[in-house]
């Protein structure tokens, strides 16, 4: 995870730092105990930085970069880094751009911490009045006059750094007018919402999520074998139950064949027997019947008495 934190002086970037490496695990680079360790070192970038601080000029952009290559190259910057007081120009961060690029790496977020600069006057004033009342000295730096000063310079040299991040989609903005407390919650909200780490909750139950992925998909492997093997099984039945009907079929067909054979026979003499029943009577019939009539006697006619 690589950050930059940017806001006006007074802003509480240095609290969020240290709370950033603490968490993750990352180191926090400042440009000024940088410089003063390559001097320390004796290294080619810090006898180079040496010259230029000693003569009291401002060390060139080029050797700051070079002396933040050398920094990210160690060890313990390989889990990642926030750098603290640079870039501070337009041109520094082009050229810190092309250092990341040269190396292979990317800038995750620019963490921007917005605040009231009134209410960062109130603050220091607040502080310093605190500091006297205890009977310390309050430091040169920590008054509103100094503060004042920061704050214009700030808007003049590296308030465009705003502009130049959110052009890349670097840029993230925090209230830093919160309280401590929120306003880490919110950046670890956000780190964990592009991607630049991994919540807790995910970690944990990443392992178990694929746990049962992995049983969901052999439940359902198995669920189709098993379909297919009752699919093969259907279908065998079918075809015994359909081979099983053919036999009937053809043993049933003989049967009601010869059935039929022999129930021909006794309906062909209903039929006739039908038939005759329904014809007219013949002639002997007609006859028969004139020749019962003739031979009923008739009824002789009675006597007349006689006188």
């Amino acid at each position: 995870m690589r950050l930059i934190l940017l806001g006006p002086p007074g802003a509480g970037k240095g609290t969020q730092a240290q709370r950033l490496v603490h968490r993750y695990g990352i180191v926090q680079l400042s440009t000024g105990e940088m410089l003063r360790a390559a001097v320390a070192a004796e290294t080619p970038v810090g006898l180079k930085a040496k010259d230029i601080m000693a003569s009291g000029a401002l060390v060139p952009d080029e050797v700051v970069v070079g002396i933040i290559s050398d920094r990210i190259d160690q060890p313990d910057a390989a889990k990642g880094f926030i750098l603290d007081g640079f870039p501070r120009t337009v041109p520094q961060a082009e050229a810190l751009d092309e250092l990341l690029k040269h190396k292979h790496l990317k800038l995750d977020a620019v963490i921007e911490l917005r605040v009231n600069e009134s209410a960062l006057l109130d603050r220091v004033e607040t502080r310093a009045a605190e500091t006297r009342a205890r009977g310390e000295e309050v430091r040169i730096d920590d008054t509103p006059e100094v503060l004042t000063k920061r704050l214009a310079a700030y808007r003049s040299q590296t308030e465009p750094l705003i502009h130049y991040y959110s052009e890349r989609r670097k840029l993230l903005t925090v209230d830093g007018m919160m309280t401590i407390e929120e306003v880490t919650r919110e950046i670890n909200r956000i780190l964990t919402a592009i991607g630049a780490v991994e919540s807790k909750a995910s970690t944990k139950t990443g392992p178990a999520k694929r746990s049962t992925k992995a049983a969901g998909a052999k439940t359902a492997a198995a669920k189709v074998s098993e379909s297919k093997a009752s699919g093969f099984k259907a279908a065998g039945a079918k075809t015994a139950g359909a081979k099983t009907a053919g036999r009937g079929a053809k043993k049933a067909a003989p049967v009601a064949a010869r059935s039929a054979a022999k129930g021909r026979p006794a309906a062909k003499k209903a039929a006739k027997g039908a038939r005759k029943a329904t014809k007219p009577p013949s002639r002997g019939t007609k006859k028969a019947a004139k020749s019962v009539v003739r031979k009923v006697p008739k009824k002789a006619p009675k006597k007349r008495a006689r006188a």
